[in-house]
């Protein structure tokens, strides 16, 4: 039973489980499931809020149905540095989703996410607009929309691949900071704003003094978030021995 497929009444078990608050380890321990087993299913299919029985049953069925009319599939996110660097596949790709469910959790679409995952997970952090759609066995639409969010917010960037007439996307070791002082900015712009409105709606009135306090956080919050990539970046020099 443990190294065999869930079942549909294991799944609504875990949906029962996820309703009423249980850890992945009780809801594990009630199937005589490894805990890696639980975690997969519920990161691949929509994560704990989202998490339906019937929905993931389906979903598993027709993926399988798919690996057996398409043997030769494309590849995951990892197609060989498994095998290079012996990395257990069943491992990367339980980090791959729960990576995935993580990013969603903050706020992105779940594709999005996924094209921030297998950049991340790919060894040579870039990969091609059709890199990526084979890849995730998804359309270039949705890869094209995919990066386009992920480089407003600065996540990833774009790079002209040499010899060749197409885009490369690329995550790098500045990505994270990057994104944070995007978002720095975008809390100051807000402070900015909310304390404009408090002064044409008057500071002294109901309305007013709601915007203000709004304006002053962001300001407070984009304040700190600055300093603290400031202080990172300098700890990081120090670090590494390069100049601050």
């Amino acid at each position: 039973m443990p190294g065999g497929r869930l079942t549909h009444d294991e799944r609504l078990e875990i949906a029962e489980g996820l309703r009423d608050g249980l850890s992945y380890t009780d809801i594990a321990g009630r199937l005589g499931r490894p805990i890696s087993t639980v975690t997969r299913e519920v990161a691949r299919n929509g994560g704990p809020a989202a998490y339906r029985a019937d929905a993931a049953h389906r979903a598993t069925t027709s993926r399988a149905r798919r690996r057996k009319q398409s043997p030769a599939a494309a590849p995951a996110a990892f197609p060989s540095s498994g095998d290079i660097h012996g990395r257990d596949p069943e491992a990367v790709l339980q980090l791959e989703e729960q990576f995935t469910t993580m990013m969603v959790g903050t706020g992105l679409p779940r594709m999005t996410a996924r094209v921030l995952t297998c950049l991340y997970v790919t060894d040579g952090g870039s990969l091609t607009a059709t890199e990526l759609a084979q890849r995730l066995q998804v359309s270039p639409a949705s890869v094209s929309k995919a990066v386009g969010e992920l480089e407003q917010q600065e996540l990833i960037r774009r790079e002209r691949d040499s010899g060749r007439r197409r885009d490369r996307y690329v995550i790098d070791a500045d990505a994270w900071i990057r994104g944070w002082m995007a978002s720095a900015r975008q809390n100051t712009m807000l402070a900015d704003f909310a304390l404009h409105g408090a002064r044409v709606l008057g500071t002294a009135t109901p309305a007013g003094t709601r915007m203000q306090d709004i304006g002053q956080f962001f300001e407070h919050v984009g304040r700190a978030m600055i300093e603290a990539a400031e202080q990172w970046r300098r700890d990081d020099a120090a670090k590494r021995g390069t100049p601050g």
